[in-house]
């Protein structure tokens, strides 16, 4: 009689799990949250980029296939502008002349947030000042700035302060009408908290209207950010006393017919106020992005 003797299946080995791959539905998740952020940035910038071509493409065509050579100093291709103006001799020039720009730019934002702020915080007070005084900051913002040069020449001089004064007169506007807007957009039932505790007018002003006008207030400085700029270089052309701003640099370059320059400064005098426009979008993401809901 054969017997055959069951033998118990060895088991086998278990396999290890890849610690670089995702084990779970969570880790899953997870990679896919963090790709998520990537992916929509790339897909955001892709429009920009995309029209910055157009744009460099049609530069390229109306300098090449439009443009006489003769006549190209008219609009000289992009390498051009690079070459000889940005990497070209009066580099350090345009640098130079665009921090001094951007010195009167910064000067004249700070005076304006100051003077526009101080004003709003008078006019949101009481309805009687605001029916004052609000009028006259719509005559300053209607006020043609180059009507008023000679008199801003006459109080001022032709220097440094005068450019000032034009970076203040063109920035002032938006600050004011944003801090008062923000500052009458306080959520009634926070106002009627607030005076249940019967606070001082400081101590509101400082706890609950500041704070609620943070974003208005953020988005006004962006936009005087950006016309700061547009002040200094306007100051630039018709006040030239003193060291020379890129505004005068470009008024320079266009009299004495050297295209790459004046290219090279206007893409300079531009990249300064992106610049300015897009720190004070950063700031206000930093200081109130963590809390406000658009």
């Amino acid at each position: 009689m054969t017997t055959h003797t069951d033998q118990a299946a060895a088991p086998k080995d278990p396999v290890e799990p890849d610690p670089g791959a995702p084990s779970t539905t969570t880790d899953i998740a997870v990679l896919a949250q963090k790709v998520k952020p990537a992916a929509g940035a790339v897909k955001k910038m892709a429009g920009p980029f995309a029209v910055f071509l157009l744009v460099l493409g049609a530069w390229y065509l109306v300098s090449y296939g439009v443009l006489d050579p003769d006549r190209r100093f008219l609009m000289p291709p992009p390498h051009e502008v690079i070459t000889d103006g940005l990497l070209g001799d009066q580099a350090d020039e345009m640098w130079q002349g665009l921090a001094r720009t951007a010195g009167v730019a910064l000067t004249g934002l700070i005076v304006a947030t100051v003077i526009g702020m101080t004003w709003a915080v008078a006019m949101a007070q009481s309805k009687q000042l605001e029916n004052a005084l609000f009028p006259y900051a719509v005559v300053l913002q209607c006020i043609p700035v180059l009507a008023l040069v000679p008199l801003v020449g006459f109080w001022f001089g032709f220097g440094f302060g005068a450019r000032v004064f034009v970076c203040v007169l063109i920035a002032l506007f938006p600050i004011v009408s944003n801090t008062l807007f923000g500052l009458k957009s306080v959520d009634p039932r926070l106002q009627d908290l607030f005076a249940l505790h019967k606070p001082g007018r400081w101590t509101t002003l400082r706890k609950l209207y500041f704070p609620a006008a943070m974003p208005a207030i953020f988005a006004g400085l962006r936009i005087s950010a950006g016309l700061a700029v547009v002040g200094a270089i306007v100051g630039d052309f018709f006040f030239k006393q003193g060291e020379p701003g890129i505004g005068v640099l470009i008024d320079n370059y266009r009299s004495r017919l050297q295209a790459p320059e004046l290219f090279a400064s206007i893409v300079l005098a531009s990249l300064l106020g992106i610049v300015f426009f897009w720190f004070f979008g950063w700031l206000s993401n930093r200081v109130v992005g963590r809390w406000y809901q658009k």
